[in-house]
């Protein structure tokens, strides 16, 4: 009987991407803070220096009429989304985590 349960939980599992699930909720917030550490600390004000802003790409806006339109932050924001998902990517199939969820069998 316990042989069953144990069995029937861990399908219900991995039919349902739980563990997948698990993995990112885990690492998702630590990966977060050392990309978005890297790309404020490094890769913003070396932009910066490229597109001549000294103070970063974060801070590079315009104005229009009394509005202040801040694309720096959304070119930070992106950057940031982009390098967590390739690092998300790369460590999910370099560890072969996606073989972990089995597809549901159709009867």
């Amino acid at each position: 009987m316990k042989d069953v349960v144990v069995q029937d939980f861990l399908s219900f599992i991995r039919e349902r991407g739980v563990i997948g699930l698990a993995v990112a909720f885990v690492l998702g917030r630590s990966v977060s803070d050392v990309v978005s550490a890297i790309v404020e600390d490094i890769v913003n004000p070396l932009l910066g220096l490229i597109l001549g802003r000294a103070e970063g790409l974060a801070e590079m806006s315009f104005e229009i009429a009394d509005a202040e339109i801040k694309y720096g932050h959304l070119l930070s924001v992106l950057i940031d989304f982009l390098v967590i998902a390739l690092i998300v990517y790369v460590v999910v199939h370099k560890l072969g985590l996606e073989k972990l969820d089995k597809k549901k069998e159709t009867k």
